[in-house]
């Protein structure tokens, strides 16, 4: 049997689940970086949250990009050069803006997929007699397991985009199959003209030649 206080902390962390489902969602979006450009985000986290971003180069250049994060006070956190994709995270240290940007140096615009997650900040420090209540218990086990369903969002999130992508690829492919035949039956037909008009040619001057030494 379980005890009924065991019953109430389910009932009251699978209300608290269903209550955070709904808030994770994860969103992707499409930026398209020039050449020589940057483009600048800014995400407001609370001290103690975790931030994660997870990004992708989906086509242009050499599939490639430098990205930068700061912190509020202009310090730098993470810095990547030359990176296709990644998933990264960090806790923010203190209350304030954070900004991620995104730059490259190469001849062609690039198309960049990227999403930025803010965490709830961690809820504040209880009593010493409250620290292995029922209450503090449960809202561990509500942190924990809103984490792992934010990865696993995450996660099936980055599947997605790269089935997109796949695709995209897949079907630029398939049209340029389609075209290629076209394209070798035009250039048959070129070369073709081409001959018979360079046969034509050639006849036509070998026959004013043989009437011109006839009259001769």
């Amino acid at each position: 049997m379980v005890p009924p206080s065991h019953i109430g902390t389910l009932a009251l962390t699978l209300l608290g689940l269903l209550t955070v489902l709904p808030r994770l969602q994860v969103e992707a979006f499409y930026i398209q970086i020039d050449i020589h450009e940057e483009e600048c985000f800014f995400e407001q986290g609370m001290t103690g949250a975790t931030v994660v971003l997870s990004f992708e180069v989906t086509k242009g250049g050499f599939l490639d990009i430098d990205v930068h994060i700061s912190g509020p006070d202009n310090d730098y956190l993470i810095q990547l050069i030359h990176e296709r994709s990644g998933s990264y995270s960090f806790v923010a240290h203190k209350d304030g803006a954070y900004k991620f940007w995104f730059s490259m140096s190469t001849l062609m615009p690039e198309m960049v997929m990227f999403t930025i997650h803010v965490g709830p900040a961690p809820s504040a420090g209880l009593g010493e007699d409250e620290e292995d209540g029922p209450r503090t218990k449960l809202e561990k086990m509500m942190e924990e397991l809103t984490k792992a369903l934010l990865a696993i969002k995450h996660k099936q999130k980055q599947m997605e985009i790269q089935e997109e992508i796949h695709r995209a690829i897949s079907e630029a492919t398939d049209r340029k199959l389609v075209l290629l035949p076209f394209f070798e039956a035009a250039v048959l037909l070129a070369m073709t003209f081409g001959q018979i008009y360079y046969l034509k040619n050639f006849f036509q001057v070998q026959r004013i030649h043989i009437q011109v030494d006839t009259m001769a």
